[in-house]
């Protein structure tokens, strides 16, 4: 039997595991269950890969959907690894392929739905062979306390029963404590230890854009940093979709689009495209990503605001998985934080329910909001706590500038009463600004003592004191009407002088175009042979049919083109090359590096 290092090495091509993986490893191949805490890019898969190889018998995985699937078999067959899916989108015959082979012991990985897994037939085929274990990927799905619930993963804990002695892993990157729980008693792991290997994301930069004109500042932020790179950018409407993504092509973009609404053809190609080619910018609704095992995303850009921090950390956590350098970007208004605070209002939840959800709502404003350290605030959300703060995120590199706003903002809460708790914040600004509005003049909103009283300040300036009265809880928005304010409890104080206020300035922004060109994964020193081995992955992967970080992932790349192999030894002790692949593709990359460097 091989060890899990041998494994390690000789198919996957590293040197080294990471973190917790040896452990959960050790525990899984000796036949134990384990239930696994990783965030996105720990490397969750090998947690389950390596037993399989190493254990006699079929690893069982189950996978929500059917893109993750076929990616990860193809993965593994570039790694010669005899892998299969079963799932409702493959032909009859590859289905009666793969169920003979599977049959028949010739398989080391089997990847399922939690509905193809349950049926009867597949059931009964499984007990048939012999299986080395059932490993469970986005075991979240299992809880109705977790942000992406799914009700077919709740038939999953049969396989206690139907598959006795067979070890059994469930694996997740976004858990708190009571989904935890959940997953431990609907999946019947009850003795199972946990492993958990914390949610810090050290090469994520988290970056936050408050206010206006976050189009362009994201054009500007991607030509700079981004400028040959694949990301995504999610978006809160189909509508706001369309046209970011046409905004993007534009602009010299190659930028595809993805959202509920479209047909399954047309977002099954556009998927295809993203996973197949590089630069690419998927701009997109959440309805696309989940299992989505593209390691090479750059970066990952909010036009607007998630829900709350789970789903915050989860898209985000879909950049920089192979472990390079990868941005989160996210941007955001006023009109953003009244949006989702009226979606949250119009559900049909039980109340405890969506109180849960607009704290939750709360917890991502403060998150989006600090002055602090954006990674101490993130990490202490879900528990954990970073004693320094991170030195990577917009505001370490470029703290905040505040000032004392008591004065301003008490003029502001003052105007919201005055004017009678019910105009939004353009209106309320034109009166603090001494505007020509017609209403004012028809309301005799000119004749109160505090008109005209904010000249000195811009519009943008009092949008951003106005926003930050609403995430900081000073005021509400009419969610139910035209967006109109009222003030809450928490103004009572700060209008009777018996408190202070600072709040973040708003910078003058003037977004500025600076094309980089080449990707943030590597040095500018090897940007020409980057650049040129990853057109031979292309090429490669084109002819291969598959992904082209299935190929390399583009941390291999990189390693290759600062290191410059020049001998097929040399090149095995780069990362992510083992047998198969330094005997498949091992001369194609040294002839690149020998043409360029």
């Amino acid at each position: 039997m091989p060890s899990p290092v041998d494994i390690l090495r000789t198919v996957f091509g590293y040197h080294a595991f990471r973190g917790q993986q040896a452990a959960i490893i050790d525990q899984v191949s000796g036949g134990g269950d384990a239930l696994v805490i990783m965030p996105t890019g720990g490397g969750k898969s090998l947690c389950y890969q390596v037993p399989s190889l190493v254990r006699p018998g079929v690893g069982v995985v189950v996978s929500p959907l059917i893109a993750l699937m076929d990616d990860q078999v193809a993965a593994l067959r570039e790694l010669g690894v005899a892998a299969a899916a079963l799932h409702s989108g493959l032909p009859p015959a590859e289905t009666a392929q793969a169920e003979r082979a599977l049959a028949a012991g010739r398989l080391d990985l089997v990847y399922m739905a939690p509905e193809r897994l349950l049926g009867e037939r597949t059931l009964d085929l499984l007990a048939g062979t012999q299986v080395a274990l059932i490993a469970i990927d986005e075991a979240h799905c299992v809880s109705q306390w977790g942000h992406d619930f799914r009700p077919e993963y709740l038939g999953l804990g049969l396989l206690a029963e139907r598959f006795p002695g067979v070890p059994r892993v469930a694996l997740t990157a976004t858990a708190d404590d009571a989904t935890r729980r959940d997953i431990a008693q609907r999946l019947a792991l009850h003795d199972a230890p946990l492993f958990g290997a914390g949610f810090d994301r050290p090469n994520i930069r988290y970056h936050v854009a408050h206010g206006e004109r976050l189009r362009e500042r994201l054009l500007a932020f991607l030509d700079t940093h981004h400028g040959t790179d694949s990301g995504i950018v999610y978006c809160p409407t189909r509508r706001r979709v369309e046209e970011t993504a046409a905004w993007l092509g534009g602009h010299g973009r190659t930028a595809l689009v993805y959202h509920a609404g479209l047909p399954a053809e047309q977002r099954s190609a556009s998927q295809r495209r993203f996973l197949r080619e590089d630069g690419v910018v998927m701009v997109a609704t959440v309805a696309f990503g989940m299992g989505i095992d593209k390691p090479d995303v750059r970066f990952v850009a909010h036009l607007g605001l998630p829900k709350n921090v789970e789903s915050y950390y989860q898209e985000t956590g879909r950049a920089g998985r192979d472990g390079l350098p990868a941005n989160a970007w996210l941007g955001y208004g006023l009109a953003d934080v009244v949006g989702v605070r009226q979606l949250l209002a119009a559900t049909d939840s039980p109340d405890e329910r969506r109180r849960v959800e607009q704290r939750k709502f709360e917890a991502l404003l403060g998150l989006v909001e600090t002055t602090g350290c954006r990674r101490q605030a993130l990490l202490g959300y879900f528990g954990e706590q970073l004693a320094q703060p991170c030195g990577n995120c917009d505001n370490c590199l470029d703290p905040p500038v505040t000032f004392d706003a008591t004065q301003a903002a008490r003029l502001a809460l003052s105007c919201i009463y005055r004017t009678g708790q019910r105009f939004g914040v353009s209106y309320l600004i034109e009166v603090l600004r001494g505007g020509n509005e017609p209403r004012i003049g028809a309301l005799e909103h000119d004749r109160l003592a505090l008109y005209g009283q904010g000249r000195e300040r811009t519009a943008a300036q009092w949008r951003a004191i106005y926003r930050q009265l609403v995430t900081g809880g000073y005021v509400s928005v009419d969610v139910d009407g035209h967006g109109g304010l009222r003030l809450t409890e928490r103004a009572r104080p700060l209008l009777r002088g018996e408190q202070t206020l600072h709040l973040r300035e708003s910078a003058p922004d003037k977004p500025r175009r600076v094309r980089r060109g080449g990707s943030a994964a590597v040095a500018d020193a090897d940007q020409t042979l980057f650049e040129a081995l990853r057109a031979e992955r292309r090429r490669l992967a084109e002819s291969h049919g598959v992904p082209a970080y299935v190929i390399f992932h583009d941390a291999t790349l990189a390693q290759m083109a600062a290191q410059r192999p020049r001998t097929l030894v040399e090149m095995a002790g780069i990362n992510g090359v083992g047998g198969a692949k330094l005997e498949r593709y091992g001369q194609a990359f040294l002839a690149v590096i020998d043409a360029v460097a």
